[in-house]
């Protein structure tokens, strides 16, 4: 007859399990959020190509959830540039420029990577 006997818990294998998950999603998001900034920058109209230089991405993490937002630094008088060129403007007599919609169609084969990779997790790495 063989027995097992074993005393304590498993919660030092469950912590490093966790942090080991944690570091994988981690990589993963950053990797996806670096390609939706460079994905914008090559698509953003160029005049002086600060706008395209600008944009750059903040992970937020709350509980059970996981967001990624897309920003653009490019502020000037308080308009941000990145929104003018997208939907247009005025111009000061009057006038108005017409947008030109860069950002959706830039961002969104990242969005489809980020949402393939979900469902192969979700199925199981298939």
């Amino acid at each position: 007859m063989i027995s097992f006997t074993q005393k304590g818990d498993f919660s030092k294998l469950t912590r490093f399990l966790k942090k080991t998950k944690d570091v994988a999603h981690n990589s993963a998001l950053e990797k996806y959020a670096q390609e939706g900034v460079e994905a914008l920058s090559a698509a953003t109209p160029v005049q002086s190509g600060e706008t395209a230089n600008s944009w750059y991405y903040e992970i937020e993490r709350k509980k059970g959830a996981v967001s990624i937002a897309f920003c653009n630094s490019n502020i000037q008088n308080g308009v941000p540039i990145a929104v003018i060129l997208q939907y247009g403007h005025g111009t000061r007599n009057g006038g108005w420029v017409q947008g030109r919609d860069y950002i959706n169609p830039a961002i969104q084969p990242v969005f489809d990577k980020i949402a393939e990779a979900a469902w192969r997790e979700v199925a199981g790495g298939k």
